[in-house]
């Protein structure tokens, strides 16, 4: 039997009526013959609720006890869900991540997965029962519950069709969201957006990393690494979404597949720095031991001083400059200066590999409406602009258009194809 991971959003299990709606699915893909797994998220907002929660009994609650209280809402999403499935004549057991195997690092509140023992999740199929798994969640080596970062849900649901093997015998992770699929652009923010019928792993990571908040970046890691089938779909209705694939698997020569907006990025620039071998690796490695991701690393120089500058997400921002601060202190030299109000647009597509004209067309998008860029940065298969933050979602917009994403099918017109990714 196909084995089928089913992963419903907050949104989609925001209320008993929804709850009921997703368990439905759940006994639809079961009658078709397959073994099933659910991962649920939290309802609704609960999150955000449980965080303004704690911000009332404490300014700077402990990482340990945010994870003990946010991993509340998960467990409740699983027990309602599992009663569902009950009242719908449908064996079910909920689970914590604890209980479901999944053992992590020590990083409270952005923890990653270390290995998943599936031995009782086989035990339950077996039985021939459902397993509804708290998404988000897991267990430190110390034993304490630990959460995976905001989206964590997706990338609980991913592993686990990694840690059962789903694709050795034609099954899926199916994850359900609040939107048709993966569009060209967040249609929120861009109404023109269309629906994409698949997307490359690489594309959809590079999506995920800019701001396509419709998948995590770890959950895309892990399906490509495992080889993972993943189809994003709308949780209250029936229709095909997208198709997470590998790139050998899309036949269509597009350009440009999607766009994405970053809407709330700081920069911290630290200058007058040494410039000395090694400087870097002093200012990011304490950085990335905080779990703390950096975006657009620029750096100059001028004499025997180097300047560094990086963005990083509005909420890092306090940490980093903590940290920041230390390694002043300690070289005897150097100023931060921080700006707030930024956000990034980036334009992805793995035929930039092979053709040209992609970034000027971006590029002249943005100028003919009067947006100046800040910075740019590039990849093998994206360009991506910091802008003022009240240009954000115009640019995006434009930057959409300007490779003709509404059409759903990119833009090869007036770029030439040369085989040497130059753009």
């Amino acid at each position: 039997m196909p084995t089928i991971v089913q992963k419903f959003g907050g949104t989609s299990v925001a209320d008993p009526e929804r709850i009921m709606r997703c368990a439905a699915r759940v006994v639809e893909a079961r009658k078709a013959g397959n073994r099933v797994v659910v991962v649920v998220s939290a309802m609704g907002h609960t999150t955000d609720e449980l965080i303004t929660l704690a911000s009332k009994v404490s300014g700077a609650p402990s990482p340990r006890e945010m994870d003990m209280l946010m991993s509340t809402g998960e467990q409740v999403s699983v027990a309602l869900m599992a009663m569902a499935l009950h009242s719908l004549g449908c064996d079910a057991v909920s689970m914590t991540g604890a209980q479901a195997g999944i053992d992590t690092d020590n990083a409270y509140r952005k923890a990653r997965i270390a290995r998943i023992d599936n031995a009782r999740l086989e035990r339950v199929l077996g039985a021939g029962a459902v397993p509804v798994v708290c998404g988000f969640q897991g267990l430190s080596p110390d034993g304490d519950i630990t959460t995976l970062g905001r989206g964590g849900s997706d990338t609980t649901a991913v592993a686990l069709a990694a840690a059962l093997d789903v694709a050795s015998d034609g099954g899926t992770c199916e994850i359900f969201t609040d939107v048709d699929g993966v569009y060209t652009a967040d249609p929120r923010l861009v109404p023109t957006a269309s629906k994409l019928r698949h997307i490359s792993y690489e594309e959809m990571l590079e999506l995920a990393s800019v701001g396509a908040a419709v998948m995590h970046p770890r959950a895309v890691l892990f399906g490509e690494k495992f080889g993972v089938p993943i189809h994003v779909r709308h949780s209250q209705k029936p229709d095909v979404g997208t198709l997470i694939v590998p790139e050998e698997q899309i036949m269509e020569d597009i350009v440009v597949v999607g766009c994405a907006l970053k809407p709330d990025l700081g920069r911290i620039s630290l200058k007058g720095l040494p410039r000395t071998a090694g400087i870097q690796a002093q200012i990011l490695e304490p950085i990335a031991a905080a779990n703390v991701s950096v975006d657009d690393i620029v750096q100059t120089e001028f004499g025997d001083t180097t300047t560094i500058a990086f963005t990083v997400e509005h909420g890092d921002i306090a940490d980093v400059k903590g940290t920041c601060q230390g390694l002043i202190e300690r070289l005897g030299r150097g100023e931060i200066d921080v700006e707030i109000g930024l956000s990034k647009i980036s334009a992805v597509g793995t035929g930039m590999k092979s053709h040209t004209g992609v970034a000027s067309r971006m590029f002249r998008a943005l100028a003919e409406a009067g947006i100046p860029i800040h910075n740019i940065t590039t990849s093998e298969i994206k360009i991506s602009c910091i802008v003022d933050r009240q240009h954000g979602e115009r640019g995006l917009q434009l930057v959409h258009d300007a490779f003709g994403l509404a059409a759903g099918d990119g833009v090869t017109a007036d770029m030439q194809s040369t085989g040497r990714g130059r753009r």
